[in-house]
């Protein structure tokens, strides 16, 4: 079931998301009900604040080389931490949340995520590039913050 997504400046937004400790039914059909919405909005990711749920939860579902987004990689990303951050790389990033607008952001190239799946399991990923830049996007939501946060000041007037 698709979900409405929050749109800024709605406050909704700023809030921090707290960890989850009930990896149940509910947890796992607001799971199912995030990758509707997400692929029917067309994003690559999704953070649980953006259909006002303030839960460290995130998804993503990154294209392949033709542009479609396959189930089969979904990431469901729960209690996220982050690690061993290395490099920088500057990518054009736009966001459900804010709609129509899209800038260069510069993030870290490779990390190191540790994360929970939708059953509890423990788990750990390496990524770089892409994969790299859209996690630190969603957990950027998770800590209340959006991208356009992170442009330099003054960019925001061009």
């Amino acid at each position: 079931m698709k979900l409405p997504v929050v749109v800024y400046p709605d406050k909704r937004l700023k809030l921090i998301s707290k960890p989850i400790e009930n990896f149940n039914t509910d947890l796992h059909t607001f799971l199912d009900d995030m990758y509707d919405t997400m692929i029917e909005s067309n994003g690559i990711g999704l953070a649980a604040i953006q259909v006002a749920k303030a839960q460290r939860i995130l998804l993503l579902c990154m294209p392949d080389e033709d542009g479609e987004q396959s189930k089969d990689v979904l990431l469901e990303i729960i209690n996220p931490k982050v690690s061993n951050e290395e490099g920088t790389i500057v990518y054009q990033e736009g966001c459900l949340s804010v709609p129509s607008f899209y800038e260069d952001i510069e993030r870290y190239e490779k990390l190191t995520l540790d994360y929970q799946d939708r059953h509890g399991k423990a788990l750990r990923l390496e990524a770089e590039g892409l994969l790299s830049v859209a996690i630190q996007h969603e957990i950027d939501h998770l800590d209340g913050k959006l991208f356009i946060e992170r442009l330099p000041y003054g960019r925001l007037n061009d």
